[in-house]
């Protein structure tokens, strides 16, 4: 994840009592109201603010939906045993589609799950008193958090779709990102796939 761009000294993403500075002005320009139902993609600007305003224990959750594309409700039900090695086992059971897939954990996400203590046994992510912890909980911690900076479109999806939409600019054909999402048909998949409205414009110059 890159950071702001260089050249005067970098300012600290965080005052005195933990709250993000440099955001509204900078990023609300490019932040959209109106997704027709579709969650928000964010940039890399976008995603390290977030990461960084959100509770540890949040920001693992969103960022193993980012770095593997699975959905949040999979990563809130991940357990000790489903980290095996260098990649991440989605069980069937906890999957939409019913179906186990591995995911190999990209190096900036080992780094995280490994500066993390995590439970050895059990769910990652335990609730409060039995069980994971819920969907509503993140939600709530992500909608606070965007509510704080004033960032309207964004959901639990976002990093989700951010993650497929960038694999997808970066040239990685709709069949290999399939395999990561567990997407049941590529129709399905193509729907996460952010089509920016400049790209659209600037395509009727190729003709």
């Amino acid at each position: 994840m890159s950071g702001f761009s260089a050249g005067s000294p970098k300012e600290p993403l965080l005052s005195e009592n933990g709250l993000a500075k440099r955001t509204k002005e900078q990023v609300d320009q490019c932040m959209k109201v109106d997704r027709n139902g579709q969650a928000e993609t964010l940039s890399e600007e976008q995603l390290e603010i977030l990461l960084t305003e959100i509770s540890p224990k949040m920001r693992l959750i969103f960022s193993i939906c980012y770095y593997t594309s699975c959905r949040v409700s999979e990563a809130l039900k991940l357990e000790a045993g489903d980290v095996v090695g260098d990649r991440i086992v989605f069980r069937a059971r906890t999957t939409k589609t019913k179906r186990t897939r591995e995911v190999k954990i990209p190096t900036k996400l080992q780094a995280l799950l490994k500066q993390s203590q995590l439970p050895k046994s059990g769910y990652l992510f335990p609730g409060r008193h039995r069980g994971h912890l819920t969907r509503q909980a993140a939600d709530l911690a992500l909608r606070e958090t965007c509510e704080y900076l004033d960032w309207k479109g964004i959901s639990t999806h976002s990093f989700r779709r951010t993650g497929i939409t960038k694999l997808h600019d970066a040239g990685v054909p709709l069949r290999r990102i399939q395999a990561r999402t567990g997407h049941a048909s590529l129709s399905n998949l193509a729907l996460y796939v952010d089509v920016r409205r400049e790209e659209v414009d600037a395509d009727g110059e190729l003709l």
